[in-house]
C-alpha cells in the first residue's frame, strides 16, 4: 500500500508540471487573468454539488447579479449555455479560462463553479482562488483513483487552503478530518442550521428529498453571506427549474411514475431510493430500480450499491452503465455479490435500453415507480473506447410509448 501512496503523490507532482505550469498558466496569460475580476464561489462534494451550485447561480441571477456557472451540466453565461464535454465537470484549463473570459467580457461579477477531487488532484482549477467554498459531503467514491477515504478528503480540501470561508457538513463523516486540515474560517452547517422562516418554507415546498433540502439550505446560507435579501432567496427557490437528470420526472398517461436521476454512488443510491419510498402515492405501489456501475472506475463501491438497491427497492434490474473496456456481465456479477437474502428481487439485463423497456412495460403497473439511476443528464454511453449517443430521459420516453430504446451512433 505504501508504494501506491508514494506513486500517487509522485503523479500529483507530474500533474503540477503538466497541467498547472504547462496548461493553466499559459491559458491565464492568453486570457489576461480573467478570474481576478470575479467573486468565485466553489462547491465540491461526492453528491449534491451540481444541485447546490446551480441553485446558488439561480439565486444570484434572480437577485440581479450577473453570474456565470460551470458545472457537470455545462457552463452558463446569462441564458447562453456552453458544452464542456462528455463526462466532464472540470474543463481543461484552456477551455476553463476561455469560458471565464467570456463571462468577464459579458460583465459577470460572480462565478459559481463546481469542482471535483480529480480536478483538484490534477490542478485543472489551478489559478482559481475561491472567496467562498463549500463541501457538501464525502462518501464512498473514486477510491480507485484516490486510494482511500483520507486521500479523497484531502484532495477535496486542497481546493480551499486559501479560501477565507468554507462551509462543511457537520453531520458528514468527513467533518472531523476537514476541521483538522482546513485552517481558515470554517462554517459548519446541518439540517438544524437556522434559516429565516420565509426561506425555510420555500425549501420545504420546492424539495421533497431531505438531501436536496440540505443542499438548498447550504445554497441559502451562502446567498445570505453574499447579502442577498431572504425574500429574494425564497422566491428564487420556489421558481428554481428542474435540473436535467436530477430526480427528473418523465410525464406520461400510464399512471406509472418514472424518474431519471444521476445517483451513482452508494450514498446517493440509498438517499434516492429512501426518498422515493416515502413519496409513494399508492401504498401498494412498488419501487422498481434500473442501475449499473461505470467501468474502469471504483470497483469497491459496486457490491455496496447492489446491496442498497436490493434492500430499498422492491425490484432491481442491473444493467450497463458506461462499461468502457470492462465486461458488462463482470460488473453485474460484482453488483450482485452481496445481496444476502434479496437475490429474489434482482434481474440482470445487460442492454440498458432493454432493461428500461422491461422495467416500464413488463414489471411496472399503475401506481408503481420506476427510477433509472446512474446516467442522469449525460448524453452518451461508453463501450470500449467509443461514446455512443444515449439519453436515459429519451429512453424512458420511448419505452413509455412501447418502443424499445436502442444505442445511438458513435459520437466520440
Amino acid at each position: 500500500m505504501q508504494w501506491r501512496l508514494y506513486l500517487y503523490k509522485v503523479k500529483r507532482v507530474y500533474h503540477f508540471f503538466k497541467t498547472a505550469l504547462g496548461q493553466a498558466i499559459p491559458a491565464m496569460i492568453q486570457t489576461n487573468f480573467p478570474q481576478r475580476k470575479l467573486v468565485i464561489i466553489a462547491i465540491t462534494g461526492t453528491d449534491g454539488k451540481t444541485t447546490t451550485s446551480s441553485l446558488i447561480h439561480y439565486i444570484l441571477t434572480q437577485a440581479g447579479i450577473k453570474t456565470g456557472l460551470i458545472s457537470t451540466l455545462g457552463a452558463k453565461i446569462g441564458n447562453d449555455e456552453i458544452e464542456t464535454g462528455l463526462h466532464v465537470t472540470n474543463p481543461t484549463p484552456k477551455l476553463l479560462f476561455q469560458i471565464i473570459k467570456k463571462m468577464v467580457d459579458q460583465d459577470c461579477t460572480h462565478l459559481v463553479i463546481e469542482m471535483t477531487s480529480h480536478g483538484a488532484y490534477q490542478f485543472r482549477n489551478f489559478g482559481l482562488t475561491p472567496q467562498i467554498g463549500a463541501i457538501t459531503n464525502v462518501s464512498h467514491e473514486h477510491f480507485d483513483y484516490h486510494l482511500n477515504f483520507r486521500q479523497y478528503v484531502l484532495a477535496k480540501a486542497s481546493l480551499f487552503h486559501h479560501t477565507p470561508k468554507v462551509w462543511i457538513n457537520q453531520e458528514d463523516q468527513s467533518f472531523t478530518l476537514l476541521k483538522k486540515v482546513l485552517k481558515q474560517h470554517l462554517v459548519a452547517y446541518s439540517p438544524s442550521s437556522y434559516l429565516p422562516l420565509v426561506i425555510k418554507q420555500s425549501v420545504r415546498a420546492r424539495f421533497d428529498q431531505a438531501y436536496n433540502q440540505l443542499n438548498a439550505k447550504l445554497a441559502s446560507l451562502i446567498a445570505i453571506e453574499l447579502k442577498i435579501d431572504p425574500k429574494i432567496i425564497a422566491q428564487a427557490i420556489k421558481k428554481f427549474p428542474q435540473l436535467s437528470g436530477r430526480m427528473q420526472q418523465i410525464s406520461n398517461s400510464r399512471k406509472i411514475r418514472v424518474i431519471v436521476d444521476f445517483a451513482h454512488t452508494p450514498k446517493a443510491v440509498e438517499a434516492a431510493l429512501l426518498s422515493l419510498k416515502t413519496q409513494r402515492s399508492n401504498a401498494k405501489g412498488r419501487l422498481i430500480t434500473v442501475l449499473g456501475s461505470a467501468g474502469q472506475r471504483d470497483v469497491t463501491k459496486r457490491p455496496k450499491m447492489g446491496k442498497l438497491a436490493a434492500e430499498h427497492a422492491d425490484l432491481v434490474i442491473f444493467t450497463a452503465e458506461d462499461p468502457r473496456v470492462e465486461n458488462v456481465w463482470s460488473i453485474i456479477t460484482q453488483l450482485k455479490s452481496d445481496l444476502g437474502k434479496n437475490h429474489h428481487k434482482v434481474l440482470s439485463i445487460a442492454d440498458r435500453g432493454a432493461a428500461i423497456y422491461f422495467a416500464i412495460n413488463h414489471l411496472a403497473k399503475a401506481g408503481d415507480t420506476v427510477v433509472i439511476l446512474g446516467k442522469g443528464h449525460e448524453k452518451s454511453l461508453c463501450f470500449g473506447q467509443d461514446e455512443h449517443s444515449w439519453s436515459d430521459t429519451e429512453a424512458a420516453e420511448l419505452a413509455l410509448k412501447h418502443q424499445k430504446p436502442v444505442l445511438g451512433p458513435i459520437i466520440s
